[in-house]
């Protein structure tokens, strides 16, 4: 097991940032992402080592963004990507959202604190079929 290699189909989720609330005197957060860190890690489950790894690990993240119609060109031509369109996503969400993200929703399942990660390679880019590919290789 030198090697993870993953892939979550559908557009790439962003960590929200966590909210605090009071009632009365007492003062709570929560994690607006819960849910969606759940249903990531569950599509993944399977694919988990029995143990978390617990070496130094290298993180290769591509978050790859639906692309939008205005890359496309009209007409005859609208099933044609137009010269223009740039190959890799510079709008939110920021690819350390992201980054985070995917880091909390395998932490415990896949390695036992992401604070073994220690080096992380990563790309927003655009693509026909919106994705995120994970790949986790121990040092």
């Amino acid at each position: 097991m030198n090697q993870i290699k993953l892939i979550v189909l559908g557009e790439p989720s962003a960590q929200a940032r966590h909210r605090h609330f009071s009632r009365g005197k007492f003062t709570g957060t929560y994690d607006p992402s819960k849910d969606k860190k759940e249903s990531f890690v569950s599509i993944l489950q399977s694919q988990a080592p029995k143990e978390p790894i617990s070496t130094a690990i290298l993180l290769e993240l591509t978050f790859a963004m639906h692309r939008p119609k205005s890359h496309y060109g009209s007409g005859k031509r609208a099933q044609c990507l137009k010269d223009s369109a740039p190959e890799y996503h510079t709008g939110r969400p920021d690819i350390d959202n992201l980054q985070k993200f995917v880091q909390d929703s395998l932490n415990k399942v896949f390695y036992r604190d992401d604070s073994l990660i220690c080096r992380i390679i990563s790309e927003k880019v655009y693509s026909d079929s919106p994705r995120t590919e994970i790949t986790l290789t121990v040092l």
